[in-house]
């Protein structure tokens, strides 16, 4: 038997819809949406390259074009990336059994599984460390949250074995641990083809329960450092300025880490004003006297004159108009918000909208 590599190998599954994160993943897929001012993509690969992994094979579906024109192969990021496209969606088993026959791993090697939604400090060697020290079948990745009415249990017992996958709570009598699945796993290889093929397969439903109830080894590794689904588009925007920010880790970002990140061709009025983690894409403009705290502006993007953006995402080629107020607002690619409107309390503007100047406004205590 040849010995594993240092680094295992690794699957990213980016073949999500992102439906929670509408209207900014109509026309890109989720992972490539820009984040601290690159696709939140090159975060994850920057960060997994750090951690010595060198291939990587992404499970796409949703646009699945879209990658590799942006990524090729890999080269750039120091990679070996491979691409395998679900014809019809096949949930996160079916993605990880779909690209089985692109690894290059022994069935007794580890490799590493990442969602493509998740931003974190997880320490990505320990977590190999720990499969390979326990001897486990699969490892997962845990991180403890204050409410975890949201998210599926998964309980250990005093040597960090699982005991139990229980879906989302409903009670407080079912709320039996804090820890929850955070979506970075160490499988060994033989466990991945045992995955049925060609059909869709929930891990978290179907795969590890099972496993579990035949008596496999499922280990849980508590990592409590930042963790952050960006599933919806308050928690993207917040992931992008706590990058920029530096309370995310990431060798990706454009720059240095601060209150504000503006991409080489954008374009800031001297009296603007960028807090709290702003980014300003590509091309995008600026107008005097704004405020724009805690958000993100993407490529080609215009904030007028005198307007007020706070946690929210503008698209591509959006226009909000002068002295408009933007607070926890989603306005999608080419939309035109007119000039003194109020969008509060996660308002989502569709691509291409049209909204007249003064045609919404909100009392200043909603």
């Amino acid at each position: 038997m040849t010995s594993a590599p240092a680094t295992p190998e690794a699957i990213l599954l980016v073949g999500g819809k992102g439906t929670r994160l509408r209207p900014m993943t109509v026309h890109t897929p989720k992972p490539m949406v820009p984040a601290a001012g690159v696709p939140f993509l090159t975060h994850q690969l920057a960060r997994a390259r750090a951690a010595g992994v060198e291939h990587i094979v992404l499970a796409t579906s949703y646009l699945a074009e879209v990658f590799e024109p942006y990524f090729g192969d890999g080269s750039s990021l120091g990679l070996r990336l491979e691409y395998v496209t679900e014809e019809e969606p096949l949930g996160t088993g079916g993605a990880i059994r779909n690209v089985a026959s692109r690894l290059s791993s022994g069935p007794d090697d580890p490799v590493l599984v990442f969602n493509g939604d998740i931003l974190t400090g997880l320490d990505i060697g320990a977590l190999v460390d720990t499969h390979r020290t326990t001897g486990a079948d699969i490892t997962l990745h845990l991180t403890r949250v204050t409410d975890p009415r949201a998210f599926g249990l998964v309980p250990t017992d005093a040597r960090g074995r699982v005991t139990a996958f229980l879906e989302k709570p409903q009670t407080p009598e079912e709320i039996v641990t804090d820890q929850i699945n955070a979506g970075a796993y160490v499988f060994t290889r033989s466990v991945i083809d045992a995955i049925p093929a060609g059909r869709p397969v929930s891990v978290e439903r179907e795969t590890f329960p099972g496993l579990l109830a035949a008596g496999a080894h499922l280990q849980g590794m508590v990592d409590s450092t930042y963790w952050l689904d960006l599933g919806t588009p308050q928690a993207f925007v917040r992931g992008s300025a706590d990058l920029v920010l530096g309370r995310a880790p990431s060798p990706a970002v454009p720059g240095a880490r601060g209150d504000r990140l503006v991409l080489d061709s954008a374009r800031v009025a001297d009296d603007a004003k960028l807090t709290g983690g702003t980014v300003i894409g590509p091309r995008a403009r600026v107008g005097a006297g704004a405020e724009i705290d805690g958000s993100t502006v993407l490529e080609g993007a215009v904030v007028e004159a005198g307007a007020q953006v706070r946690d929210s995402l503008i698209g591509a080629e959006a226009r909000i108009g002068a002295r408009t107020v933007l607070q926890g607002a989603v306005i999608g690619d080419g939309a035109l918000v007119g000039a003194d409107n109020e969008l509060r309390d996660g308002v989502r503007v569709w691509c291409g909208a049209d909204i007249p100047a003064g045609a919404v406004r909100f009392s200043s205590d909603v």
